[in-house]
């Protein structure tokens, strides 16, 4: 099963973006058997001569075809990475024994576990540290110096892209760190991992919210067996619908309340025009949040103590008072002075 390459980036068009350097891990997964990739290129459509021009990139649909064709010629899923192949139909196995899991967290501690009866060359290991899951890769063995690049970021957009597919959720990357220096393609990692990049960590690894973890496995077992029949283009489409996202912009307004739709966008690695879409697709709308948070901040403040008015309307994110005023008598048809007497505990 084409299951552990899902290293292309997603491309909207006949653009050639596959780094080369993926290509010539595929290469060199053939000589380190002894065997000749040509006829893998040939199928692909690769020229030969693209692999010694460091610059060179190919399409999503030939970088997917010749996967295809090594990982059945070699019969091997991770092309040369482990000190033992991993026969055709590998992934497959272990993607089916994680896949009853009553959720994602308890799916991908599955996932981790078994994958240590495949290969002991690497170990994944799923943590969570309060509001932080994390899934590291730990080098127990090391890894071909030509393929370790490849293997690693391969090992983790594979287990994100299943992750998003089983809860049919995009799941926002707090961090993907990797234990090596940007590559001349480093740009190619923006888009394999949204989100922001470290690299020269101590080792591969992803972060995210934790409250991922929870989520149910919204896949059923025939939905498994049509994306295993064709896994690498469906584990790189991206998932418009983030069933976090009313979370975690609640989250960033109540710290920051005047936080503009861009800056909102910029800080979770969408554009404003998704944003917006993903809210609608959730049934709800930014100004609907917006007015939520601040609504609840201002009332908290209000009877808390006998703050200004206009300090309270700058806290809120409002530019002025008067802006604050209109608002909240709108929200309780009351002004800020009446809301705070009516709630005040009577005089003994």
């Amino acid at each position: 099963m084409p299951h552990t390459l899902r290293t292309m980036p997603r491309e909207t068009s006949t653009a050639a973006k596959t780094p080369i350097a993926f290509v010539n891990a595929i290469v060199g997964a053939y000589a380190a058997r002894g065997q000749d990739a040509a006829a893998a290129l040939q199928k692909a459509r690769i020229a030969p001569a693209d692999l010694t021009r460091p610059a060179a990139r190919v399409r999503a649909a030939q970088f997917e075809r010749l996967c295809a064709a090594a990982m059945q010629e070699l019969d091997d899923e991770a092309p040369g990475w482990f000190s033992r192949p991993l026969p055709w139909g590998s992934y497959g196995m272990l993607a089916r024994a994680s896949h009853g899991a009553p959720t994602l967290g308890v799916a991908l501690r599955r996932w981790c576990r078994h994958h240590g009866l495949l290969t002991g060359d690497v170990r994944l290991v799923l943590q969570k540290d309060g509001d932080l899951a994390e899934i590291a890769v730990t080098e127990q063995a090391p890894l071909p110096a030509a393929l370790r690049e490849f293997a690693l970021l391969s090992l983790l957009r594979n287990v994100h892209g299943l992750a998003c597919w089983w809860i049919d959720s995009g799941i926002a990357l707090q961090q993907a760190a990797f234990p090596f220096a940007p590559p001349p393609h480093a740009d190619v990692y923006a888009t394999l991992f949204p989100g922001p990049l470290r690299f020269g960590a101590h080792q591969a690894s992803l972060r995210f919210d934790a409250r991922y973890l929870s989520q149910p496995l919204r896949r059923d077992g025939p939905a498994l067996d049509a994306m295993l029949r064709r896994a690498l283009p469906l584990m790189v489409l991206p998932y418009r619908r983030d069933r976090l996202l009313g979370l975690r912009l609640r989250q960033r307004l109540q710290a920051r309340p005047a936080m503009t739709a861009e800056a909102l966008a910029a800080e979770l690695g969408l554009s404003v025009r998704s944003l917006h879409r993903q809210l609608t697709a959730e049934g709800s709308r930014l100004q609907q949040l917006k007015d939520e948070v601040r609504r609840t901040l201002a009332s908290e403040m209000l009877l808390r103590g006998q703050q200004p008015i206009k300090q309270i309307a700058h806290a809120a994110g409002f530019a002025s008072d008067k802006a604050f005023l209109r608002a909240f008598r709108g929200w309780t048809g009351q002004t800020p002075e009446q809301f705070r007497a009516a709630q005040a505990p009577p005089a003994r």
